[in-house]
């Protein structure tokens, strides 16, 4: 009896170590970069995204909003690999770019990002969003660009998209959402309103799922897909069914004539050699042979 109740115990331990294990790793494996579906504050959220100045190059599809820094290099990763892939399921990306606020003290944006956050938010300018994106942010001064610092109003505008962050990320985290950059936020086909905090990549394939967009975009087509090419011959004209296009023969320049004459000398309609007396070849006479001459030690012929 004592060893039965050993072994069960035993093997109860184990099942429960066995049943921790696999959670675990349905959790860190999967579980952790779902999105979430937003159940509380839909409402406050839907009306924070609408008044905020996001960018846009268009599309007029159902919109997805990514909220980053323009420091983040997961959210920069996100708009260059997933992007093109929301665009052609019909999703119009929306852009929504914060200056982090300081933290201890210490300046988390520079006056340039401080001043184009100002800009982006005042004129929505989608070409001065694309500029800034394809310059390195060490190597983007704002030129022509009015700083915020300094200025009333556009430092009132700075102050604005963080409040904006400050809000939805405590709106978000109420809901369950892990806070990390870029936050995406969408509707799904059943017009519910999910998030995500995506900063690792593998949360980036369940959206593609819910909203129907491909994995991959501009592959090249397979080469047994292609169609067959049509054999031609030389001259270019379609070869008739049932027969092998031939060679084209080569096209060789014509001699000209001179002084009215053909190629081969002769005037035209004139046969060859006629007229002509034939030519009896001078007969020739035999050389006599060479005479020994006998010098010193050789005889030369």
């Amino acid at each position: 009896m004592r060893r039965f109740l050993i072994w069960s115990a035993l093997a109860a331990l184990i099942g429960l170590i066995l049943a921790g294990l696999g959670y675990w790793a349905y959790w860190n494996f999967y579980s952790r970069f779902q999105p979430v579906t937003i159940s509380r504050n839909q409402a406050q959220i839907q009306q924070l995204l609408d008044e905020a100045s996001w960018v846009s190059g268009g599309g007029g599809g159902e919109p997805l909003y990514i909220v980053g820094y323009r420091d983040s290099a997961s959210a920069q990763r996100y708009e260059q690999e997933e992007v093109a892939k929301l665009q052609a399921a019909g999703v119009e990306p929306r852009v929504i770019l914060f200056a982090r606020a300081d933290r201890e003290g210490l300046a988390q944006s520079t006056a340039a990002e401080r001043a184009t956050i100002a800009e982006l938010w005042l004129t929505r300018d989608w070409s001065l969003y694309q500029r800034w994106a394809a310059t390195p942010a060490r190597n983007w001064t704002a030129a022509g660009i009015p700083q915020a610092d300094g200025n009333l109003a556009r430092s009132a505008v700075v102050d604005a998209s963080r409040q904006f962050d400050e809000r939805l990320t405590a709106l978000l985290s109420d809901a369950g959402v892990h806070i990390t950059y870029p936050l995406i936020l969408w509707r799904d086909r059943d017009g519910f309103l999910k998030a995500c905090g995506c900063a690792d990549s593998r949360s980036w394939a369940f959206i593609r799922d819910d909203l129907n967009a491909p994995d991959r975009v501009g592959q090249a087509t397979p080469v047994d897909e292609l169609p067959a090419a049509e054999a031609y011959p030389g001259d270019g004209s379609p070869a008739e069914a049932g027969q092998t296009p031939a060679m084209p023969y080569p096209a060789l320049p014509a001699i000209p004539p001179a002084n009215g004459q053909t190629p081969n000398g002769q005037t035209p309609n004139t046969p060859p050699n006629a007229g002509t007396p034939r030519q009896t070849p001078p007969a020739t006479t035999p050389r006599a042979a060479p005479q020994a001459k006998k010098q010193d030690d050789t005889t030369f012929f």
